[in-house]
Order: C-alpha cells, then sequence, then structure tokens
C-alpha cells in the first residue's frame, strides 16, 4: 500500500513482519534514512554499519553493482554472528547508463544536480538479508524512475548550501527539500530514500519459507 507520508508522495506505509526463527534482525548501515524506513514499517532492529570497498567496477551494469554492494555488506554484516539475521541495502541512481553514488564533494554535487536536471533517470535499491546460523541469503533489486524539474545555478546553489546533498546517491534527497524539484514517476518513494520495503518482506518471507 502506498500513500502520502511525511510529505513525500508514494511512499510505501506497509507493515513488516518478521518471523521468530529470523530474530533479531540488525541492518548493516548507520543510514537513518533505512533506519526510518524500517521503524515506519514496525520492524524491530538494532544497527551494526560495516565497511566495504564500494568502488564501481568499470562497464558493470548499475543493478548489478549496487545488487553486489548491498550482498557484501549483508555478508559483513553477518560474519561471526551465530543467530537472527543481518539486512543490509545499497542504492545507486543510474543515468545514461553510468552510475551515480554519493559525491565526495559539493563540487561533483553540484555536477551530479547538473546532469540530473530537466531529465528523468532511475534508482536502483537493492536489499540483502542473510541468516547468520547457516549463510542463508535472499537479495534483490527495485527500480524507480525521478523526474527532475530544470534548475537554474541560483536554484544548485541554495540546494548544494543546505548541505542536504552529503551522504546521498546522486547528490539529492526526496525526502527532503529535493522534493520541490523531484518527483516520483515510476515505482515507489522509499526505492529512491534508499530501501523498498515491499522488497524487504518479500525478502524477509523467502528466508521464513526454509527456516525449519
Amino acid at each position: 500500500m502506498a500513500a502520502v507520508a511525511a510529505g513525500v508522495p508514494g511512499l510505501t506505509t506497509s507493515r513488516l513482519a518478521l518471523d521468530e526463527r529470523l530474530a533479531p534482525l540488525v541492518l548493516a548501515s548507520a543510514s537513518p534514512r533505512r533506519a526510518a524506513l524500517l521503524a515506519a514499517a514496525g520492524l524491530a532492529f538494532t544497527q551494526a554499519a560495516v565497511a566495504v570497498d564500494e568502488s564501481l567496477r568499470a562497464g558493470e551494469p548499475v543493478a548489478d553493482a549496487v545488487l553486489r554492494l548491498a550482498r557484501d555488506k549483508a555478508r559483513a554484516g553477518a560474519a561471526g554472528r551465530r543467530a537472527g539475521s543481518v539486512l543490509a541495502g545499497d542504492t545507486l541512481v543510474a543515468l545514461d547508463g553510468g552510475a551515480l553514488g554519493k559525491p565526495a564533494d559539493a563540487r561533483a554535487a553540484r555536477a551530479m544536480l547538473a546532469a540530473l536536471s530537466g531529465r528523468t533517470h532511475e534508482v536502483f535499491s537493492a536489499a540483502a538479508v542473510v541468516r547468520a546460523r547457516d549463510g542463508r541469503e535472499a537479495s534483490g533489486v527495485a527500480r524507480a524512475r525521478v523526474a527532475f524539474a530544470a534548475l537554474d545555478e541560483s536554484a544548485l546553489t541554495a540546494y548544494l548550501a543546505g548541505g542536504e546533498w552529503e551522504g546521498k546517491a546522486g547528490a539529492y534527497a526526496l525526502q527532503g527539500r529535493a522534493a520541490r524539484f523531484a518527483s516520483v514517476v515510476e515505482g515507489d518513494a522509499d526505492t529512491v530514500i534508499g530501501l523498498s520495503v515491499a522488497l524487504v518482506a518479500h525478502l524477509l518471507a523467502q528466508l521464513a519459507e526454509d527456516a525449519a
């Protein structure tokens, strides 16, 4: 089910259930956005960020790259654990077949936003869940399309000055001030924000089915 929540049209408001055999759930991320989406869906979890190499590989399709990174994070988070399950996600913006990750600085952020200005682009958000006791995993990718209004220099400068671009794939936050010029035209807003709740529900159900 989708509804207008937190001022973002199309934000998924589904409630999630965690099979007790998959508990406790750990979110392998320090992202407040992913944590907020899970909390809003009713899941109980703890957070434990992991560090993995997030370098993109030359010629790697964006959907493949985002899935690889989510899997790497979930596996890293599950390493050394004997119980529960670990959830991780990754998000990349795709434009002209290339991936836009998190900008290194304001100059890179400006270049990303200028490239997206007046155009429609894709956003890929992957999620991966690993069951710690046996390494069983489930993963997938959600896709959305976002349309940007044309941004002039003054609009770019104003947005960059707010610092909202930091740590965001494509240098913008749909749930923030970017909602003034960015709109989801296909898919769910939570995919763009950083974690598809519908996808997470599917993955948890998939793992629960064989949790003998």
